[in-house]
């Protein structure tokens, strides 16, 4: 016995050393920049799946779930008030039927609505405390808000989940946005990354719907919020334990971001924002309309509206798969490849009325993806790059704006959409939403000359008109210095060397004029 309990310890023991040396190395790659914003980038990409997958997943669960509700209680008031009549149903039946339309219409764009009013303040907020605090934040209001949509059983409480979903998204996507933008300051790493990011986002759209319609046929509405919410759980617990938000602290002697409505005036900045709303308002407009359009013209059955928008993954990825690549080898012409997917949105939004069946409907939605990953995989890391050369390199505020761009489309989609096709029909609306975008392709020719801006101009202007706060200062702007050394940003039209600034020198005569003729 007491030589089995030996070799026991022994074991014990031996997995013990086992376990540390794993955590060493963990520890030790960790510390390890390129690593590091790897997991950095895991840990966003499921937070962006996250945030999409509940934004889509209620669309064939809360009309259904409502419409139950709905029936019970219409059939409950009826038989109290009138348990021998059956006269005035069918007007009865009516008025709830567009009662419960507008309830549907204004639940679902309450969370575009709300992260639309928090925006601004998110992204002030995210410059100022950095990125990874604001993240945490994010993650934890979307857990709660998923376990609300679970448990919830009235439309006041499916109302305020949704609703918080909205904060959530505010905080997350931006600075998960604003992360990736931070981490990767490298333009062909910066727009890979962002690509990815928006893989993640384009799969929690379009994989949601299935997802929830199967879970809560089968097993019910709770399902799915659950598995989400433990997602969601996960996630914030690998933030926590990777990240660290509240021990680093480093963000505390970065830049001020350059204020919000400083940016929003920015004709540059403007321009891509406006790109951003035009180029999602089909797909905004459509997601709530087009199941009851094919209900009523192909008489579609429910697994055919079910899975509309699934076959367009594809394409989604492939456009930003492609405008990576182009932008490796000819970063000057994001603006092309953004004015180039607006068109292509705008001649299948123009096409969508004329399709006669399932098959036929399937190419032009993947049209319009595809379009919005070229509009959004060149414009996203062009944000960033106007930032880096017209302002300071803080990205909290101008991903905000991004997400206020598509928190419009997406806010007007579900309460406008619908009054437009009542009172004008779906015709005329998608022949509008395509000939606004092909009209507004012209205006990226505004971006052309985007690319014979100066790398770090902003940063020279800063140190030149107002001395580096601290050593840490200098250092980081040596640092960025270094990186873009030897490669240029956004079309390789100007190298930083140009620019023939050093910072540590400009510290260097800082402190001269301060301290006297000894330092000379």
């Amino acid at each position: 016995m007491a030589t089995e309990s030996s070799g026991l310890a022994k074991s014990a023991a031996v997995k013990l050393s086992e376990m540390g040396e794993r955590t060493k190395q963990f520890g030790t790659a960790m510390r390890d920049p390129h690593q590091q914003r790897r997991i950095i980038l895991v840990i966003v990409c499921v937070a962006l799946l996250l945030d999409n997958m509940l934004y889509m997943v209620i669309v064939p669960i809360i009309p259904d779930y409502l419409a139950d509700l709905e029936s019970e209680q219409s059939e409950h008031v009826h038989v109290v008030m009138h348990p021998n009549s059956s006269a005035n149903s069918t007007s009865q039946d009516k008025s709830n039927k567009d009662n419960l339309d507008v309830q549907i219409g204004v639940l679902f764009a309450s969370k575009a609505i709300l992260q639309l009013l928090v925006n601004p303040l998110s992204g002030t907020f995210i410059d100022r405390v950095g990125y990874d605090i604001p993240l945490l934040i994010g993650l934890t209001v979307m857990f709660v808000s998923t376990c609300i949509f679970a448990v919830g059983e009235n439309y006041a409480t499916l109302f305020v989940a949704r609703s918080l979903q909205g904060l959530g998204s505010a905080f997350a996507d931006t600075s998960g946005i604003a992360m990736i933008a931070d981490k990767y300051t490298e333009e062909a790493e910066r727009s890979t990354a962002l690509g990815i990011a928006l893989a993640f986002i384009s799969f929690g759209s379009l994989v949601a719907p299935p997802f929830g319609g199967v879970l809560y046929e089968f097993a019910g509405k709770k399902v799915p919020f659950i598995v989400l919410a433990c997602i969601c759980l996960a996630d914030g617990f690998l933030l926590l334990t990777v990240i660290k938000p509240f021990s680093n602290r480093t963000r505390e002697n970065m830049p001020v971001g350059t204020p919000i409505y400083r940016l929003m005036i920015d004709p540059y900045i403007a321009v891509v924002a406006g790109a951003l709303t035009v180029c999602n308002i089909p797909l905004a407009f459509l997601e709530p309309t087009i199941a009851n359009w094919m209900e009523t013209t192909m008489h579609s059955s429910q697994w055919e509206m079910g899975l509309t928008w699934l076959p367009a993954f594809f394409p989604h990825v492939l456009g930003v798969y492609i405008t990576v690549k182009l932008a490796a080898q000819r970063p000057h012409l994001q603006w092309f490849y953004g004015a180039l997917g607006m068109v292509i949105i705008g001649a299948s939004s123009c096409t969508v009325p004329a399709c006669k069946s399932f098959g036929q409907l399937i190419a032009p939605l993947c049209g319009i993806c595809f379009g919005i990953a070229l509009v959004d995989t060149a414009l996203l890391p062009t944000l960033a790059f106007l930032v880096d050369v017209r302002h300071v390199s803080v990205y909290g505020s101008v991903y905000a704006i991004a997400d206020i761009s598509y928190s419009v489309a997406y806010a007007m989609g579900p309460i406008v959409a619908g009054q437009i096709v009542h009172t004008l029909g779906f015709v005329q609306l998608n022949l509008g939403m395509g000939l606004v975008n092909v009209l507004y392709a012209p205006a990226l020719l505004l971006l052309r000359n985007v690319c014979q801006m100066k790398p770090s101009y902003s940063e020279r202007d800063n140190l030149l008109e107002e001395a580096p706060q601290g050593l840490y200062d200098t250092i980081k702007m040596e640092e960025r210095r270094a990186k873009k050394k030897g490669y240029s940003s956004a079309g390789n039209c100007l190298s930083v060397d140009e620019n023939g600034f050093d910072p540590f020198k400009a510290q260097r005569s800082l402190s001269e004029e301060s301290s006297g003729p000894e330092y000379t």
